[in-house]
């Protein structure tokens, strides 16, 4: 499965962009301020250019994984019940950043480097995320369960 994030807005505080999954537009995302870095900057400039909790990933191609448990997440009713037993989209390997997830969320203070799914109805938000996050959710987990690898391109 490709799902792949092509970043549209790029504005000083966050990013938007739109979802796709195998060429197929899912939702909008929205990301924290992306600050030109790729997953081939070097780690120094990465870490140079990094500010906590405002910074989105680096542009690229990762693995992504449906059987790690987050730790945030599992102890949330929500996330237990409909995310098997928290178990959360989690992007690997992307340099300069650890616990990078896929999740629901309405602005970039939500996002801490992560990607929020949802719908971008109002300037510098996503709505109905939750909605739009158990509909990509889904179709990943259905991917993992066939074996199928999740790749993420970020663009």
């Amino acid at each position: 499965m490709l799902v792949k994030v092509i970043r549209k807005w790029k504005k000083d505080t966050y990013t938007i962009g739109e979802l796709l999954v195998d060429g197929v537009l899912i939702c909008n995302t929205l990301e924290d301020k992306d600050r030109g870095l790729t997953k081939d900057t070097d780690l120094a400039d990465i870490k140079a250019a990094k500010v906590y909790g405002e910074t989105a990933i680096p542009s690229g191609v990762y693995d992504v994984v449906m059987d790690e448990v987050s730790p945030k997440y599992r102890a949330v009713a929500w996330y237990n019940k409909n995310c098997r037993g928290g178990r959360m989209p989690r992007i690997k390997d992307v340099p300069g950043f650890s616990g990078v997830l896929i999740h629901p969320g309405n602005t970039a203070l939500d996002s801490y480097g992560c990607i929020l799914v949802g719908k971008n109805t109002a300037v510098g938000k996503v709505t109905q995320s939750r909605d739009h996050f158990l509909k990509l959710y889904k179709l990943m987990a259905a991917a993992a369960d066939s074996g199928d690898d999740i790749i993420l391109q970020i663009v």
